[in-house]
């Protein structure tokens, strides 16, 4: 079944690409099990907004060496996204407009945030450029892409979830169906991108 064009992008659109960054991709130290998937995906999008001049945001860990997330400091995870470093950098294929907007997250020692919106300026760069509506992609989709979903929503932004350019760590089997009806029973509606009016 094919699906309708149903969704017009507009003035106060924004695109937010969560944390596709090296090392959540195959062969990186935290890999997203098919994360590269969520690359050409996202492009698609990518060059939507690019092409109708609308805002793109791109999230990413851009973690201290010692971050509390990391198991040596008695965290959960391997050590990944350290500032500066290959794995922290952008997936090599992410076709970001020379425009987007990069927002750095988690970048003290004792500071963790799985949201875009955590510790950082997002939600007031947003508004400053009169953005309602936000289409949310990216990795992973049972962590950051759940808490910012989760962050945008209760800041009063209108949420699209990109369901065709996320895909989910599941360190339990079905985290990532969770996240997603969880997101979607707070508000988001999930969409194709054959869904955009093109």
């Amino acid at each position: 079944m094919s699906t309708k064009p149903s969704v017009h992008l507009q003035a106060g659109d924004a695109l937010i690409a969560v944390d596709v960054q090296n090392d959540f991709l195959p062969g990186g130290s935290l890999a997203v099990p098919a994360g590269d998937a969520v690359v050409p995906a996202l492009n698609r999008y990518l060059a939507a907004f690019d092409a109708r001049a609308l805002p793109v945001f791109a999230t990413r860990d851009w973690h201290p060496a010692n971050h509390c997330s990391f198991k040596a400091q008695g965290g959960t995870w391997p050590p990944h996204c350290v500032a500066g470093t290959p794995g922290a950098g952008f997936a090599g294929g992410l076709a970001l407009p020379a425009a987007a907007a990069i927002v750095s997250k988690a970048q003290t020692p004792e500071a963790d945030s799985y949201s875009g919106f955590g510790g950082t300026d997002l939600r007031a760069r947003l508004r400053a450029a009169g953005v309602a509506r936000l289409f949310i992609g990216g990795l992973a989709t049972d962590y950051c892409v759940l808490n910012t979903v989760k962050d945008a929503l209760a800041a009063g932004f209108a949420v699209l979830l990109l369901v065709d350019a996320v895909r989910a760590v599941e360190l339990t089997r079905g985290d990532g169906a969770r996240a997603l009806a969880e997101m979607e029973g707070l508000g988001a509606r999930p969409i194709r991108f054959e869904e955009i009016v093109t």
